[in-house]
């Protein structure tokens, strides 16, 4: 491997939160963009060809060295790795509308909803997964909301677009159909 290579390794090793390949490259003086690009293929060429447990992964405005998906429900039962707490029903629901109708107010949610959202969406910005993005034009001006980078690493998201589709979520959430016996 390249020294460039073993010096971005080690960083994103290190990294508990992806990192930005500007702020890669500024380990190295001499590096350039090129030179980081191909240091990061070097990378996950590397594990991908020789077999290893953890991939380099691009996360949200980053790069991220994660457990390859096939070993992380083991890693999980041992409970090895420090798990996030995880989100309600309300409040998934919540930030997928977020996620989809960003940038959106508040009302506009509990409109869809059909239950307040004020407390889910104070603990959805606690946890740094939504944040304010502007105001709106109506009355009062109200407040719009919007996911953060968070939550493109909390959901392993390189942008807004690989979220699925809504027909795709369609099919996954149809409910199955009685096996024959």
């Amino acid at each position: 491997m390249t020294p460039l290579a073993r010096l971005l390794e080690a960083a994103l090793f290190a990294s508990a939160r992806p990192i930005p390949s500007d702020t890669l490259s500024q380990l190295d003086p001499e590096s350039t963009p090129a030179g980081v690009a191909a240091a990061l293929d070097e990378i996950r060429e590397r594990y991908d060809n020789e077999g290893h447990g953890v991939e380099l992964v691009a996360v949200s405005d980053g790069w991220q060295i994660l457990t390859r998906p096939e070993y992380t429900e083991a890693i999980e039962r041992a409970q090895l790795a420090a798990r996030p707490q995880r989100l309600s029903g309300a409040a998934l629901e919540t930030l997928a509308i977020v996620a989809y109708r960003q940038p959106i107010g508040r009302l506009e949610i509990e409109d869809i909803r059909g239950v307040g959202a004020g407390a889910i969406l104070k603990s959805l910005q606690e946890r740094g997964l939504v944040d304010v993005t502007g105001r709106g034009e109506g009355m009062g001006r109200p407040l719009l909301y919007g996911t953060t980078p968070l939550f493109l690493e909390h959901f392993a998201l390189r942008h807004l677009g690989e979220l699925p589709r809504a027909d795709e979520l369609t099919v996954a959430l149809r409910p199955a159909l009685p096996q024959a016996s």
